[in-house]
């Protein structure tokens, strides 16, 4: 299903995320990291929808569904961000399919806040504009300002400095997603980081940045979970244009010319994986 087959006043995409670069360029005081990654998004990924209802409430729906909680989530905190906005008394039901895998590096949780946010700012009728929403979201996590924008960006800074980006050379790509179905703590990941910067990203078209760059993270992830390692030597075998991992890990993706190619991929790494997640999107 794309954002197209939802679209409703009552229903909201969250968009699969993945960083087509990533440098972690030095640790910060606080803990968090100064980076530069390009965000982009495919037109695939978890699915909310709201009713009316007494108070603000939550349900999980989906294959992904049993992983997640229904009162300690980032979709439930991102609905009461918005509650000083609206008008007294306001109140939804949220419904989350849950279609993404948990703790993946393709944004699920930040994408689901992030929709959040899209989607009852329409409900409640607060009128805040997509750059006010981002700017809103900044305390639900580093992605989450990304995530609501949707859109092809460079992010800096934590990945909260974001600067929207014409997709370029890489308007009409498919994108193959594989995720070897580990769950992979983002936390874990930054401090096996061997803090070497490797330089700023180069370049001012995105897929010229994501093929000159690379991911800083991805060595650390194949420490935890050394299938990514196998799934990219895979990919890369496959009539593609460039294999990475995404964010933290574990989602490993590649970029194709054709549809076709990418499902021939997939099926590939179905064969030698039949364990993993796989799924085909295109790029927003």
């Amino acid at each position: 299903m794309t954002a197209e087959d939802c679209d409703t006043d009552d229903s909201e995409f969250a968009y699969a995320k993945i960083n087509l670069a990533l440098h972690v360029r030095r640790r910060l005081p606080n803990g968090y990291h100064d980076i530069e990654t390009i965000f982009a998004f495919l037109d695939r990924g978890d699915i909310l929808t709201v009713k009316s209802g007494e108070g603000i409430r939550l349900s999980i729906t989906g294959p992904f569904a049993d992983d997640l909680s229904t009162t300690e989530n980032l979709v439930l905190d991102a609905a009461h961000l918005l509650v000083p906005y609206a008008s007294a008394g306001m109140s939804a039901h949220i419904i989350l399919d849950k279609r993404l895998p948990i703790a993946s590096g393709i944004g699920g949780g930040s994408a689901d806040a992030a929709a959040t946010l899209r989607l009852l700012n329409r409900f409640w009728n607060t009128g805040l504009s997509r750059t006010e929403l981002a700017e809103l979201s900044e305390p639900l996590g580093a992605d989450v300002p990304a995530c609501v924008l949707s859109q092809t960006c460079r992010g800096q800074g934590i990945g909260q400095n974001l600067e929207p980006m014409e997709n370029g050379k890489l308007r009409g790509y498919t994108v193959l997603l594989v995720n070897p179905l580990v769950p992979i703590s983002t936390n874990s990941i930054f401090q096996l980081w061997d803090q070497v910067d490797h330089g700023p990203l180069q370049g001012e078209n995105p897929m010229d940045i994501a093929i000159s760059g690379g991911n800083d993270l991805q060595q650390s992830a194949e420490r935890i979970v050394p299938k990514i390692a196998d799934i990219l030597t895979k990919l890369n075998q496959t009539d593609m244009r460039i294999a990475r991992m995404s964010g933290s890990g574990a989602t490993c993706f590649a970029l194709y010319e054709t549809e076709a190619k990418a499902e021939t991929a997939r099926k590939a790494i179905s064969e030698i994986f039949p364990e993993a997640w796989t799924l085909i999107g295109g790029v927003r």
